[in-house]
């Protein structure tokens, strides 16, 4: 449980803009500016760090100008694709160079003895290829919604939602299980 908290904390720039921006221009304004405050606090605590650091540094600061320092309401209509595409970019960039986001939060739980183990390193690759794979699907959802194709709002909704509580569920699950895996095989 403290490890699904962790990693709620991790996500909460992105989480409280998911949750706060949504049916007004005042509360898109909102959920920008606390997703901004909240990502130079957390960066400022080496709470968030790395590319999802910057990623969402960039994304708020961007979005915040464009938002509501010019009203730009091509942006405003595509929070969600950018929002998404943003992280699936950032994500996918990670696993690229080689440095797997969850690196930098895993190396938190693990002997600075096994940081450079290939299992260790494919583990991390894993995870974050599943996030990528996660922030991809979302931005095609967040598509879809905007384009008002095929499903309800909600229907899209909820997709997006279960996609990303699932992520969260192998993210806390799979490196349990691969230490419980490890114990029984020693």
């Amino acid at each position: 449980m403290i490890a699904f908290l962790k990693l709620l904390i991790s996500f909460a720039p992105w989480l409280s803009f998911l949750i706060i921006a949504r049916d007004s221009l005042l509360r898109v304004e909102i959920g920008l500016g606390v997703a901004l405050v909240l990502t130079v606090a957390m960066g400022l605590l080496r709470l968030h760090r790395g590319i999802i650091l910057w990623v969402g540094l960039v994304f708020f600061g961007a979005a915040s100008v464009a938002v509501m320092g010019f009203n730009d309401t091509w942006t405003l209509r595509h929070l969600g694709v950018l929002a998404n595409g943003a992280l699936a970019l950032g994500a996918w960039l990670t696993i690229a160079l080689g440095k797997p986001f969850t690196l930098d939060y895993a190396k938190e739980h693990v002997d600075p003895s096994r940081w450079n183990d290939l299992r260790f390193i494919r583990t991390n690759v894993l995870m974050t290829g599943v996030g990528a794979s996660t922030f991809t699907i979302n931005a095609v959802l967040a598509f879809g919604k905007m384009r008002q194709i095929a499903l309800s709002e909600l229907s899209y909704e909820l997709l997006s939602y279960a996609m990303l509580i699932g992520t969260a569920i192998f993210t806390v699950w799979y490196p349990e299980h691969l230490r419980r895996q490890r114990a029984a095989a020693s």
